[in-house]
């Protein structure tokens, strides 16, 4: 099995930006929650209980071809330090970090599957694939599932479907959700009537890290809100147009912006860049912000593409646990800002400052609906 440094030395492709077509969707995840037939759920299982079932569920995860030289270890095997950089990965949830004895995490070499052990289900797969790509997603996680289930019997009902800790899981127990990065809409003050929109299409949208968190660097996550009734088929269906159309909505808020007023533009993103490329302490929201800027402007061909790259790696990179490992010690707030700041300039140094003129004017408008609603 991998070790976690190995983990952290081979970044997915996801985390990377070198994948086609993540100029707006990010990522692209998929995850399923599953229990075992007869067994309490994680939450009011007891300790033995719960040692039970992992000693049961983790071999046979491990033993998926799809696993193979993976990552596997116990939760209690892990320092605090170590959880929040899984966090940060979007490997594990906030909630499996908590977690102690009779929880564990076995993570694929890709870092493309990731499974849960006791987080609030006895068993929480996900998948995670670059770009708008939901149905290979759904393809992956969806064969890991159908394997296990041959020698894992799970909680099912003919009428309520997969049976879950959290009822708004039940049914499919199937939650796919998109990262979005939408400046455009932001900077052009669009983002509340679109989120609206997406709102009333029984879709939920939260902030980088999910449930419960901001909006950081302009990024937001859209996922279906109903496991219960439907397909997932139907779910991933509805799911991918609604994201391809605030995909849509976003290039061409970025195209009348540069249109309407492309000295503010290239203000913002040079602005982002004397920052970024100069600052001696930075904090994790500025940063993420000013890389937003910067990411609108390699989108724009502000800077040479392979700025995109440099942008997404730095958003993981410049994590409040990341920058910790980094140093290999415990460090202060204000450390950790001066650190953030040291690491950007050095990853920024060979990048030239913004050049307008490196924009094409050749970029077609795209026709979507008046409104996402339209759909």
């Amino acid at each position: 099995m991998m070790r976690f440094s190995t983990l952290l030395k081979h970044p997915a492709d996801w985390m990377t930006g070198t994948a086609e077509g993540t100029g707006v969707v990010l990522t692209s995840r998929v995850r399923l929650a599953r229990n075992l037939r007869l067994e309490p759920f994680p939450g009011w299982a007891t300790k033995e209980r719960r040692v039970s079932v992992l000693e049961r569920v983790k071999p046979e995860v491990e033993a998926l071809v799809e696993m193979k030289d993976g990552f596997s270890q116990e939760l209690d095997g892990l320092t605090s330090l170590q959880k929040q950089v899984l966090v940060e990965r979007h490997l594990i949830s906030r909630e499996q970090a908590a977690r102690g004895e009779g929880s564990a995490a076995v993570v694929n070499r890709k870092q493309a599957l990731c499974l849960m052990i006791n987080e609030e289900d006895h068993l929480r797969m996900q998948a995670i694939r670059p770009g708008l790509a939901l149905s290979e997603a759904y393809e992956l996680v969806s064969g890991v599932d159908g394997k296990l289930e041959d020698s894992l019997e799970f909680a099912f009902d003919h009428e309520l479907g997969y049976l879950s800790a959290c009822p708004t899981n039940l049914g499919t127990g199937m939650r796919a959700s998109a990262m979005l990065h939408l400046p455009g809409l932001v900077l052009s003050d669009q983002i509340g009537q679109v989120l609206q929109a997406v709102g009333k299409l029984q879709l939920a949208v939260r902030g980088f890290f999910g449930e419960g968190t901001e909006s950081l660097g302009n990024l937001f996550q859209v996922s279906n809100q109903s496991t219960l009734g439907e397909s997932e088929e139907t779910i991933i269906r509805r799911l991918e147009r609604v994201i391809g159309q605030v995909a849509s909505h976003e290039r061409n808020a970025r195209l009348k912006l540069f249109e309407d007023d492309a000295d503010m533009v290239f203000d913002r993103v040079g602005r982002a860049y004397g920052t970024l490329r100069h600052a001696y302490v930075i904090a994790s929201k500025e940063a993420l912000n000013l890389l937003s800027l910067l990411r609108l402007g390699a989108e724009l061909e502000f800077f040479p593409a392979e700025a995109v790259r440099t942008c997404d790696s730095l958003l993981m990179e410049i994590q409040p646990a990341h920058l910790q490992l980094h140093s290999g010690k415990k460090l202060t707030p204000e450390q950790r800002d001066a650190i953030r700041a040291e690491i950007i300039r050095t990853r920024l140094q060979s990048l030239d400052p913004p050049d307008m003129n490196r924009k094409q004017a050749d970029e077609e408008w795209e026709t979507p609906p008046d409104t996402i609603a339209d759909l």
